[in-house]
């Protein structure tokens, strides 16, 4: 059971209520994260205006949803690995891309460098070395595509602190958390 209360879209006060639309709009529903979110507006918006600016940037929806597998892997968060593994799907990554995302891993040297960068920031709290940045650049991303990387993770720590500190009912097929050495 959720820590707080799932606000219910149909009878949301006005202050949610348009934001909980557009959510509904982009999902055919209101998924529960939000629900909880809703609780403060400015948090609503805040996490919902950090979706959209991301899902407009340079790195793609593919590359945003394997670093937010990784993340949710590594934090725990059993709804966001879920959430993000359906959405990974729909922007063309297969089941297998990404099952190894979840766990840092990728065919891909450059998606495989921004997993890297992305899970060293979040295991070390930011404490990224001169060899990490050259990596990642050494990958092919310049200035503008390692702070979308940061940002990524930063969402996805917000949204992973959401659901599992108020244990949001997972509301997506569940994905299987796994161990990584």
């Amino acid at each position: 059971m959720a820590h707080v209360n799932l606000v219910d879209p149909a009878s949301s006060s006005s202050s949610v209520k348009p934001t909980l639309d557009q959510i509904n709009g982009a999902f055919g529903v209101v998924p529960n994260m939000f629900k909880a979110v809703a609780n403060s507006p400015a948090a609503l918006n805040s996490m919902w205006g950090s979706f959209g600016a991301l899902g407009g940037g340079t790195l793609g929806a593919r590359l945003g949803e394997e670093i937010a597998v990784a993340v949710a892997n590594a934090n725990n968060c059993e709804y966001c690995l879920a959430a993000h593994t359906a959405l990974g799907r729909k922007a063309g990554a297969s089941g297998e891309d990404m099952a190894a995302a979840q766990v840092g891993k990728s065919s891909d040297p450059r998606t495989q460098a921004a997993l890297t960068f992305a899970l060293k920031v979040v295991r070390d709290r930011a404490a990224v070395t001169d060899a990490d940045v050259a990596a990642l650049k050494a990958a092919g991303f310049d200035d503008e595509g390692m702070v979308e990387i940061i940002a990524h993770v930063a969402l996805n720590l917000f949204t992973n602190y959401i659901n599992v500190t108020l244990k949001v009912p997972v509301d997506f097929p569940g994905v299987q958390l796994k161990r990584v050495a």
